[in-house]
């Protein structure tokens, strides 16, 4: 299993506990889900932070 699906799964799983029951729950999970993705990509390497909040161009 990889970075991402850990962080992923890990981030679903936090999101649940935290909020427990009905539909806000449902979002707040959904949530926690994308932030873990995010952490996973970055953690993995696939997500280049730097090139999202760096100089447009380089010379």
């Amino acid at each position: 299993m990889s970075t991402t699906r850990w962080c992923l799964a890990v981030g679903l799983v936090l999101g649940i506990v935290l909020a427990f029951g009905g539909f806000v729950a449902l979002l707040i999970a959904v949530l926690f889900g994308l932030i873990g993705l995010v952490v996973g990509r970055i953690a993995e390497g696939k997500l280049d932070v730097q090139a999202l909040f760096g100089k447009a161009s380089s010379r």
